[in-house]
C-alpha cells in the first residue's frame, strides 16, 4: 500500500498522471498487540529460580516486588526504603487485613500506593534484614545510599542491572523471552483473571486513562471462553 500511494504521488508530482487515485486509500490499521502474559506457574518458577545469597535474596525481593505491584522497571530500581511501608498487618481478629504498601513515583511525576502482598513482602524483609546491610557496607564513598535495592558496590541498582538479574533468573527457570514489563503484563491479566475490577487495575498500574488498561481484557478472553464453557447450558452440545 506504501509503495502504490508513493509511485502514484511521484507520477502526479512529475506530470506523468492528473490525478492521484491512491490520495484517498488509507493503509489498514496494523492489528492491536496484545501485551505478553506469563502463566501462574511460569511467575513462581522465576520467582524460585533466586534464592541464596546477599545478591540472590535481592533479585527475589526484586522479582516479587515487580509481580506483587505491577511496578515499571523505572519505578522499581528508583524505590528509596522510606517509599516502603511494611508496618501493615492484621487488625485484630475480627478486624481486615491492612496490607503494606510501597509509594511509587510514575510517569509524569504522578505517585501511587500500592498494597505489597505477603508473599512480596516477606521477600523483602528478608533482603532488607538478611542482604542489603552487606550490600551497603560495600560502597566506598562513606555515604550510605537511601535505595531500596543496592548493587554489589553499595549504589543504588540501575535498569541494566535490574534486567540482568531477571535474564539470569529467567535462564535458570527455562523460560524465554520474559521482561520486567512482562512481570506487569502478567500481573494485570492475572488480577483481572481473578474477577479484579479494570478501574482498579488501572489504579494500580498508574495508567492515565482506563482505556490503556483496557487491552488487558482481551487478554483474558480464554478465561471467559472458559467460564462460558463451563456455565452456558447451551455452549456445549
Amino acid at each position: 500500500m506504501v509503495a502504490v500511494r508513493g509511485l502514484h504521488a511521484f507520477a502526479l508530482a512529475d506530470g506523468m498522471a492528473r490525478t492521484d487515485p491512491a490520495k484517498a486509500v488509507r493503509p489498514p490499521a496494523p492489528p492491536r498487540r496484545l501485551p505478553k502474559a506469563i502463566s501462574l506457574e511460569e511467575v513462581e518458577r522465576l520467582l524460585a529460580a533466586a534464592c541464596t545469597g546477599p545478591a540472590a535474596l535481592r533479585d527475589r525481593a526484586l522479582l516479587e516486588l515487580l509481580y506483587g505491584t505491577g511496578a515499571r522497571i523505572s519505578e522499581a530500581v528508583s524505590l528509596d526504603v522510606d517509599d516502603l511501608d511494611l508496618s501493615g498487618d492484621a487488625a485484630g481478629a475480627s478486624g481486615p487485613v491492612v496490607p503494606a504498601t510501597v509509594r511509587l513515583n510514575g510517569k509524569g511525576g504522578k505517585q501511587r500506593l500500592v498494597p505489597v502482598g505477603s508473599f512480596a513482602r516477606q521477600a523483602v524483609e528478608a533482603y532488607l534484614v538478611r542482604a542489603r546491610p552487606a550490600l551497603a557496607a560495600a560502597v566506598r564513598s562513606g555515604q550510605a545510599s537511601p535505595a531500596l535495592f543496592l548493587n554489589a558496590r553499595g549504589g543504588r541498582l540501575t535498569r541494566q542491572g535490574a534486567w540482568g538479574a531477571m535474564r539470569a533468573a529467567a535462564g535458570r527457570a527455562g523460560l524465554a523471552e520474559v521482561s520486567p514489563h512482562v512481570l506487569r503484563h502478567s500481573f494485570a491479566t492475572h488480577l483481572l483473571d481473578g474477577g479484579a475490577d479494570v478501574r482498579v487495575v488501572q489504579e494500580l498500574l498508574g495508567h492515565a486513562s482506563v482505556t490503556t488498561t483496557q487491552v488487558y481484557t482481551l487478554v483474558t478472553v480464554d478465561k471467559l471462553r472458559e467460564v462460558y464453557a463451563a456455565a452456558h447450558p447451551r455452549a456445549m452440545r
